[in-house]
């Protein structure tokens, strides 16, 4: 079985330059690839020079995450590598960090993805927002993860220390089934970037995987490499593409309608909130998340009709509101939910 490392890059010459070198230092048996998003800085110039006998695969133009996985990935055989494993740039691995990974999947032919602990680059101590101890969603579609919720981070104090299944695996890195990958299609592309893995763990699950946290795996994530936490654009990015996954995703028309219906209550709370506290970008990113939304319904809708969904995969979610334990409860740990 060989596993296939594929780091999609996009203007990260300073990431590749810092962590790159440790990627291949603690990766001696598996195939590393950078797939080039058209970077405009000189991140291809650096890898060429620095890194020659580096397979390197040149994207004509920015697909964003998840288009630009999908045209790297298809040029990868599916033949060659059992598992692919996508990571960011920005992520300093660990000293034998992929082998436990591998070894779960092999040992659990049931698991279509799995992810690794996420720690923090700058707070080591801590957990990182995107992934931390395994990705879970709530009834109402809003996700957060085992070690964050929303803005609050825990301190890993080893209270994630067993291997769990979880809804979605952070596409920070995350370790796939090449089959399965492309059994449900891979990733979404006109998602562009951010909730397109969660998308991808959800067809999964409909399918009748599994996805799981392995916890004696870690890394850390600088995090916000290519669109910083608080952008707009990020905002927006989140916003549209959460509504558009549970339309293609949610399993039965009336629960759908009714979700939709109380999402926009609670986005509509979050949009008058920005607004009391002046930051009128961030109400505006989810006004006109809404708007693309809604103008391209239909465009959504008939990906909802293309798309497997399974009854099944309700019994994954977690089955309470996140929103009602985190702002009203003040429940800010997942390990007290």
């Amino acid at each position: 079985m060989q596993t296939a490392v594929v780091i999609l890059n996009y203007n990260g010459k300073f990431f590749l330059e810092k962590f790159l070198p440790k990627v291949l230092q603690f990766t001696p048996n598996a195939d590393v690839i950078v797939a080039d998003n058209a970077s405009t800085d000189d991140s291809v110039a650096f890898l060429q020079e620095k890194f020659p006998t580096l397979p390197l695969i040149l994207l004509p133009q920015n697909y964003g995450f998840s288009k630009g996985y999908n045209e790297a990935l298809r040029t990868i055989s599916p033949e060659q590598y059992t598992f692919l494993l996508l990571l960011n740039s920005d992520v300093e691995p660990t000293a034998e960090w992929l082998e436990p990974l591998e070894n779960f999947m092999q040992q659990n032919p049931q698991v279509a993805a799995c992810q690794p602990k996420i720690k923090a680059y700058h707070e080591p101590q801590k957990f990182e927002y995107a992934g931390a101890a395994g990705g879970m969603l709530d009834k109402y579609g809003f996700a957060f993860c085992r070690g964050r919720i929303f803005d609050s981070t825990e301190t890993d104090t080893q209270q994630y220390e067993t291997n769990t299944p979880v809804f979605w695996a952070t596409g920070a890195c995350m370790m796939v089934r090449t089959e399965a990958f492309w059994k449900v299609g891979g990733f979404d592309d006109d998602f562009f970037a951010h909730m397109e893995e969660i998308d991808l763990c959800w067809r999964l699950h409909s399918i009748g995987y599994e996805i799981y946290y392995v916890a004696n795996s870690t890394i850390f994530h600088v995090g916000g490499g290519t669109l910083a936490q608080g952008s707009p654009r990020k905002t927006f990015l989140n916003y549209r593409n959460n509504l558009a996954m549970i339309v293609k995703n949610y399993p039965t028309t009336i629960g759908l309608i009714r979700l939709l219906l109380i999402r926009f209550l609670l986005d509509f709370v979050a949009l008058i909130r920005f607004l009391s506290k002046k930051d009128t970008k961030q109400a505006t990113a989810i006004f006109k998340a809404y708007w693309h939304f809604y103008k391209k319904f239909g465009f959504w809708r008939e990906k909802r009709r293309n798309t497997l969904k399974s009854k099944n995969s309700l019994a994954k979610i977690f089955p309470k509101s996140i929103v009602w334990l985190y702002f009203v409860r003040g429940k800010k740990k997942a390990s007290l939910l």
